[in-house]
């Protein structure tokens, strides 16, 4: 690239594919609802990009250039694609093995309605603190979670948000967690101070969205008529379908130990899917023979019966479609109860191909959007426009916010805004600290809000809820953005540096 050629976008140009963006995804909520994600959203999201590689080649840069940027920017990415597709593996496997089934089973004898929410919210805070994956503590107990709250007669999206609330919650907190460790290596603080300093803001968010949750769990109790028959109509279906059983717990408590023990999480979600065969294999051998045999009758050549089909088939053989078929494609336990039909259904790796569809494409706008220097020009432009410590911590907010938006990565929302604002955190005396804890408040939590960022994508497609049902009902994620601006405004917790301060620069776990 000749660099004298290329020049530095104005802000006005800088905002062109973001306003086409915002136009047409509008459009399409009008338009397709939530069905948007099925592909009319990756076709706007191909449309901004192709708007923001006209614009870059009016700055100069070529075609191949900004390629390139998009290749790179979809690589940062290949990690949560490759761990969703183990996430779909491992959700069909923990079907039929009666994992997820006995998740529910049990859930519904010990949770009581009225404290449902809170209680889904600080299991999966728990689990997400000691694990530090809140997409491990979605796509399994969250799942449950989902079917056990559908039960009580809750919305999907009340439920979601409140598996997601507490999910965040202990991504945040958890010294295991990537973004927690990203976000101080940017910075230049360590670890456990930054983990310290969260807690001023985290807490208090997360306690204000467990006392919503708590009020809407009680009005939704009293509001809803008995559900006491139909929790034992679903109870006895399940029962009477699978092998209900404590023993099968020991492939999720495994696969925790596994993550607790730092093992990461593609491997390890690999494993419990594999375990899931498995344990399917031992407990529910009628269930993995209706399901290779479904699939053998849907292959019927014309004029072959089943029963000659089979003749064919070893039971080894059908076991073996059985567990293929439930990592890679739709499964479906059909019971004599409705609603339990709706649980306990999955599509493998196969129903995961729309959101890897979705990153792709918004992976390849932010691309664009940041190597032809359009993102840069947006936050500078913010910047130079800042004179107060809460504006400081405002503008780092919206940029991050912004980054989740158009990026669409949680890492580059954490990597970008965090290496623009350091030098400037410097310059006011703030302590890195501060500038750490905003870009978890803001970044890490905001993330899964946004149907096409690689968190939201996965989130939705995790727990087949649409992000825009969900969105406002995770308290905790809204909440936190406004917490860590309060806290600058009122000046409180804004700790200032010290003198000969050296930083301290963590490299990423």
């Amino acid at each position: 690239m000749n660099k004298s050629s290329v020049r530095k976008p104005t802000f006005i140009e800088s905002l062109v594919p973001i306003f086409f963006l915002i136009l047409l995804l509008s459009l399409n909520v009008v338009i397709f609802g939530d069905d948007g994600l099925s592909g009319s959203n990756q076709l706007v999201l191909i449309f901004a990009t192709a708007v923001a590689v006209l614009m870059a080649q009016r700055l100069g840069y070529t075609v191949t250039e900004l390629v390139e940027g998009m290749i790179s920017s979809i690589s940062t990415a290949m990690s949560a694609i490759l761990i969703l597709l183990m996430i779909g593996a491992l959700a069909g496997t923990w079907l039929i093995s009666g994992i997820v089934p006995a998740m529910i089973y049990y859930g519904l004898q010990i949770l009581h309605p009225a404290i449902f929410l809170v209680a889904a919210a600080i299991i999966c805070a728990i689990i997400s603190v000691a694990t530090g994956s809140s997409w491990t503590t979605i796509a399994t107990v969250g799942v449950a979670l989902i079917g056990i709250g559908k039960t009580f007669g809750m919305s999907e999206g009340v439920i979601a948000g409140a598996i997601i609330s507490g999910a965040y919650f202990g991504d945040k907190m958890s010294p295991l967690s990537d973004t927690t460790n990203l976000a101080p290596a940017v910075s230049g603080t360590d670890l456990f101070t930054h983990i310290r300093y969260m807690m001023y803001t985290t807490v208090p968010s997360l306690l204000i969205a467990l006392v919503i949750f708590l009020v809407m769990g009680i009005v939704n109790f009293n509001a809803e008529v008995d559900t006491a028959s139909q929790i034992q109509g679903v109870l006895a279906a399940i029962d009477s379908t699978f092998n209900i059983t404590p023993w099968v717990f020991v492939v999720p408590v495994f696969v925790v130990v596994l993550i607790v023990k730092k093992m990461p999480a593609l491997p390890a979600l690999l494993i419990g899917a594999l375990l899931g065969g498995v344990a399917a294999l031992i407990f529910q051998p009628e269930i993995v023979h209706q399901v290779g045999v479904d699939y053998i009758q849907g292959i019927l050549s014309e004029g072959t019966t089943l029963e000659e089909a089979l003749k064919e088939w070893s039971n080894a053989s059908i076991s073996y479609i059985a567990v293929m078929k439930a990592m890679y494609g739709d499964v479906t336990i059909v019971t004599d109860n409705a609603m339990v039909n709706e649980l306990l259904s999955t599509s493998g790796m196969y129903g995961m191909l729309g959101t890897i569809w979705l990153i792709i494409v918004a992976m390849c706008f932010g691309g664009v959007m940041e190597v032809s220097g359009m993102l840069h020009t947006i936050t500078e432009s913010i910047i130079k426009r800042v004179h107060t410590v809460g504006g400081l911590v405002a503008s780092t907010t919206t940029t991050c916010v912004f980054f989740n938006f158009t990026a669409s990565d949680q890492y580059l929302a954490i990597v970008v805004p965090g290496k623009m604002f350091a030098d400037t955190y410097k310059e006011r005396g703030l302590a890195p600290e501060n500038l750490s804890r905003t870009l978890e408040d803001s970044a890490t939590v905001t993330s899964v809000l946004v149907p096409w960022n690689t968190c939201g994508a996965a989130q939705a497609s995790a727990l087949n809820v649409a992000t825009g049902a969900y969105l406002p009902y995770a308290f905790f994620n809204i909440i936190s953005p406004f917490m860590t601006m309060f806290f600058a405004y009122m000046n409180i917790k804004i700790r200032k540096r010290k003198e000969g301060e050296e930083e301290q620069v963590m490299t990423q776990a």
